[in-house]
C-alpha cells in the first residue's frame, strides 16, 4: 500500500501541485477551493469535518484567501456561531481554472492508457474506494450522502440532462416528445450563451455517474433568477440529492445577488415541491393546461432572496 501510495502522489503531482498544474496553489488549497465551488454547505465547519482539517490550519488558509480576494466570510443564516464561506467571483474564476487544469491532466494521464483498458482501470479505482472506504462509493442503497459530488458539466453532460428528463419523465408521467423539445431548447439556449457569473449547471455524481441535475438562469423579470430542470434519478433518490442541488442553487443566486428565485413546475412532482416548500418557495399561482400529451397543473414558486445574509 505504501509503495502504491508513493507511486500515485507522483504520478499525479501532488508533492509539487502547483508546479504540476501551473497553479499557485498547494494541493490543499486547491481541495478546499474545489469543495467551496462544488458542495452544496459552505460553513467553515462543515469543511473542516470533510476535509478532515485542523482548525487553526484552516482558519490561516481562509484568511489568506479572504486576503486575495478569493473568498467572503459572513455569520450562517442557519446558524449565527457558523462561519459561512463564499466564493467571491475572482475565486470562482480560480475554481474553475483549477478544474479545468486538472481535468487536462487526468485527459493527459488516460490518452495513455489504450480504449480497452480504461473500463478496467475505472473499476480498480472503484474496488479500492469500495474496500478502503468504509462503504464509500457503494451503489446507494448502502453508500452515504457524503459520496455525492456536486461539479460543473463536462462534455456530453448537458445532452445527458436532455436525454434523462426525457425518459424519466415519459417513464413515470407518460409525458411525450414535447417535453423532451423543451429540454433540449432550454439547454441549449444555455450552452451558446450564458454568464458564467450569473448562471450555472450543477451535475450530482454518486459513484462515478451523473444521477441528477439543476440549472440557475436569468429571467426576464430584473433582479430574478430561474430554477430549472431539477432532475434526480429514480435508483438515486432518498439520498437528499434533490435537496443539495436546490441548496446549492439558491445559494448561488444568493451569493451573486440575485433579490428573487422562481421556479414553475406541475402539482404531480410531488417530491420537488416538498424540496421547494422546505427551502422557502411560495406557491403565488397555479394554472391547468395541457403539454406534454397529458392534463397537468401549472405552478409558478418564488422565493425571497433579499434581507438574508449573502
Amino acid at each position: 500500500m505504501r509503495a502504491f501510495n508513493r507511486f500515485y502522489t507522483n504520478l499525479i503531482g501532488a508533492l509539487d501541485y502547483s508546479r504540476h498544474l501551473y497553479v499557485p496553489y498547494t494541493l490543499t488549497e486547491s481541495r478546499v477551493l474545489y469543495e467551496l465551488a462544488h458542495a452544496a454547505r459552505t460553513d467553515a465547519a462543515d469543511l473542516r469535518a470533510e476535509l478532515s482539517l485542523d482548525a487553526g490550519y484552516l482558519s490561516r488558509l481562509l484568511a489568506k484567501f479572504e486576503r486575495d480576494g478569493l473568498v467572503e466570510r459572513a455569520p450562517s443564516a442557519a446558524d449565527p456561531r457558523r462561519q459561512r464561506i463564499t466564493l467571491t467571483a475572482r475565486g470562482r474564476d480560480a475554481a474553475e481554472l483549477l478544474d479545468e487544469r486538472s481535468r487536462e491532466a487526468v485527459g493527459s494521464l488516460l490518452a495513455e492508457v489504450p480504449a480497452a483498458d480504461r473500463a478496467r482501470l475505472a473499476a480498480a479505482m472503484r474496488t479500492v474506494r469500495e474496500i478502503l472506504g468504509g462503504g464509500r462509493g457503494r451503489p446507494h442503497r448502502r453508500g452515504k450522502r457524503a459520496d455525492v459530488m456536486l461539479r460543473e458539466p463536462g462534455p456530453g453532460d448537458l445532452g445527458w440532462i436532455v436525454q434523462r428528463n426525457a425518459a424519466v419523465y415519459a417513464a413515470e408521467f407518460g409525458w411525450n416528445t414535447d417535453y423532451e423539445g423543451l429540454v433540449a431548447r432550454i439547454v441549449a439556449d444555455f450552452a451558446e450563451d450564458h454568464d458564467p457569473h450569473l448562471e450555472r449547471v450543477w451535475i450530482a455524481e454518486l459513484d462515478g455517474r451523473p444521477v441528477g441535475c439543476v440549472m440557475c438562469v436569468r429571467d426576464e423579470a430584473p433582479g430574478t433568477a430561474r430554477l430549472r430542470l431539477l432532475l434526480v434519478e429514480p435508483d438515486a433518490r432518498g439520498l437528499g440529492i434533490g435537496n443539495q442541488l436546490v441548496t446549492a442553487c439558491v445559494e448561488f443566486a444568493r451569493g451573486v445577488g440575485y433579490r428573487e428565485l422562481t421556479l414553475w413546475t406541475n402539482d404531480v412532482l410531488a417530491s420537488a415541491r416538498g424540496i421547494y416548500q422546505r427551502h422557502g418557495f411560495v406557491l403565488v399561482s397555479e394554472k391547468p393546461h395541457r403539454s406534454f400529451g397529458v392534463d397537468l397543473v401549472g405552478q409558478d414558486w418564488l422565493l425571497p432572496l433579499h434581507g438574508r445574509p449573502a
